[in-house]
């Protein structure tokens, strides 16, 4: 194996400039940090992770933790955009990533336990049960912690601005002439506590009053759930002109309860998706839909963990919210009032 030693000696400086050199110290000649890492190349020089453990307490590995109830793992198509981005960014700040769980082969631990075992530095939670005594132990730790669509006290977190989706979503039904609208949603996790602010938000400015029974609880990223609850809906007395659903691919279901009564989108009724995943663009017709962030919430939620990493002493925690965008598509009919 290649050693510091031996760069130092093909480039005739010191073994204490070659590490300046490789670990981006300023305080030698520009000249100098080209020889000594061209010279690396050539050697095909790979650092030691063991002995940078030891000199530096950071073993440049970041955990994330990840549990779908839907069990759809990382084809999941909006967390796993998240994902691909907390990959390409810890790999920018020379990070790798490991994905933690409570099982190691049939030994059981807790999330706290895998995530020192496997030396994370830290720990993006991107996907679980909030409210479990394991993630709680792993949050209040010593390890730094970064939560995705879930805040903890001083603990900081990257938000998709759930309150501002449902509100613009629901905003634009308003404004194509329904009044008539119901909401199905997701379980009710603090995401779901949001899009109904803000659903409530924009019905409230228009002086909209929506009766209870237009709100229905299905499950996200479940289209079984949400067509039963487009065909309570659909059985009304006094039906909806318009239904927002919990995401894209629950949608699925809602849509094909309705084609099969017979009714067209949007001709018959008005719908709209959230996350705006490539697939709702590809439906007959394009779906309405309000497409989060990904790639953003990803990149923020490794760039604030590192600095949580690498700058313990004057890292404050905070909340990032992060925007997202209304897709119009066309599935949302404007209604001549």
């Amino acid at each position: 194996m290649v050693t510091i030693k031996d760069i130092s000696k093909a480039c005739g400086v010191s073994p204490a400039t070659v590490s300046k050199a490789l670990n981006g110290y300023d305080d030698i000649s520009a000249e100098t940090i080209r020889l000594v890492k061209q010279t690396a190349a050539e050697l095909n020089y790979t650092p030691n992770a063991a002995a940078r453990l030891l000199k530096t307490s950071i073993s440049h590995n970041i955990g994330v933790l990840f549990v779908d109830d839907t069990m759809s793992g990382l084809t999941h198509e909006y967390f796993s955009h998240i994902l691909n981005s907390v990959k390409e960014e810890a790999e920018e700040h020379g990070y790798d990533i490991t994905f933690i769980s409570n099982t190691i082969g049939k030994q059981s631990m807790s999330f706290l336990q895998h995530c020192l075992y496997r030396n994370c530095d830290g720990v993006v939670i991107a996907s679980v049960k909030f409210d479990s005594p394991g993630v709680h132990e792993l949050v209040t730790s010593k390890v730094p912690v970064i939560t995705i669509d879930y805040a903890f006290d001083n603990v900081s977190a990257v938000m998709s601005d759930n309150v501002e989706g449902a509100y613009r979503l629901a905003s634009y039904l308003l404004d194509m002439g329904h009044s008539k609208i119901a909401f199905i949603h997701g379980e009710l996790t603090s995401v779901t506590r949001k899009r109904l602010v803000g659903f409530y938000r924009a019905m409230q400015e228009r002086k909209i009053t929506i009766p209870q029974e237009y709100i229905r609880e299905a499950r996200y990223h479940d289209p079984d759930t949400t067509r039963k609850a487009t065909a309570e809906l659909m059985d009304l007395q006094d039906p909806p002109t318009a239904i927002m659903f919990p995401d894209d691919i629950s949608f699925l279901g809602g849509q094909a309860e309705l084609q099969n009564r017979g009714l067209s989108i949007p001709d018959d009724i008005s719908v709209c998706g959230y996350d705006g995943i490539e697939i709702s663009q590809m439906l007959q017709p394009p779906l309405t839909t309000w497409r989060q962030d990904a790639k953003r919430i990803g990149k923020e939620s490794v760039r604030k963990l590192v600095e949580a990493i690498e700058h313990r002493d004057t890292c404050m925690a905070e909340q990032i919210m992060v925007s997202g965008e209304l897709i119009s598509g066309y599935s949302v009919k404007k209604r001549e009032k």
